[in-house]
């Protein structure tokens, strides 16, 4: 015995995990320690009332479940089929944004698909509504372009309004341009170059008088600069189709709250 003792004692030394360095990892954890022997109970105690008691803690911990968690791992027919079409409105979005940047299969297109843009924007049509009303000598002009100048500031306002709602991000990080924040085109629904194009060629439609070839030309107009802003990563296919059909709103919106030609001169003869 007394030579085992000087032998164990040797063993000890010499193991490596009995260092001082390495002693936290031998020690078992103090709370470890202490749920064992909370947990541990007398033999006499285990059986059918310490199941039911756990089968009644856990059925509380479910109880206690968020209602969104229960939402989540419950979902609705409405809830899945609404994350369906979302998801294909983002991944057709992304296939079809060919010019979202430089890089991009069309990206040499990019400046032409922007040119287009631009003349769905509001300000070259506000500014341009404006100089041909100061130059109009004619009642029935002017009436149309007061009508048409109330109808740009309505798309404006409500394209905002809507967009500060939804607050919906593109489905590419692009930074506005100049135009569109002067606009407040921030946001991605709907999509305010559409909503405007859609309501001008009604409007144009409507009141103008146009050869056939030009109203196909119209038409065409509209749904390239709509869907330019698709291709340049701006917006999703689905916030385009929603500003059509915003912009046909505004234009009947426009025709319930038509001025006449005596509000308009007496308009022009405050302005």
């Amino acid at each position: 015995m007394p030579a085992s003792q000087p032998r164990s004692r040797a063993r000890d030394r010499s193991n490596v995990l009995n260092r001082a360095e390495f002693l936290s990892l031998n020690q078992p954890l103090k709370g470890n320690q202490e749920n064992r022997s909370g947990g541990r109970k007398p033999s006499g105690q285990a059986g059918p009332a310490g199941a039911q008691n756990a089968n009644a803690k856990e059925r509380r911990q479910s109880q206690q479940l968020p209602e969104e968690d229960c939402m989540q791992l419950n979902p609705s027919f409405k809830g899945i089929a609404f994350n369906s079409l979302l998801a294909i409105d983002i991944c057709m979005s992304k296939r079809l944004g060919v010019c979202a940047s430089r890089a991009s299969s069309w990206g040499g297109a990019r400046s032409m698909i922007n040119l287009l843009g631009i003349t769905g924007h509001g300000i070259p049509w506000i500014a341009g509504t404006l100089i041909c009303l100061v130059k109009s000598s004619t009642l029935a002009g002017q009436e149309v372009l007061m009508n048409l100048l109330l109808a740009l500031l309505l798309d404006i306002m409500i394209v905002a309004g809507l967009q500060k709602l939804a607050k919906r991000k593109g489905p590419y990080d692009i930074t506005p341009g100049l135009l569109d924040y002067l606009t407040m085109d921030t946001y991605a629904f709907p999509a305010g170059h559409a909503s405007r194009v859609a309501m001008l060629s009604k409007f144009f439609l409507n009141h103008l008088v146009l050869a056939i070839p030009l109203r196909i030309l119209l038409v065409l107009w509209a749904l390239c600069v709509g869907f330019s802003r698709v291709m340049i990563g701006r917006h999703h296919v689905t916030d385009v189709l929603s500003g059509f059909v915003f912009g046909y709103l505004q234009f009947r919106l426009v025709e319930l709250i038509w001025m006449s030609s005596n509000t308009c001169q007496m308009l022009i003869s405050i302005w």
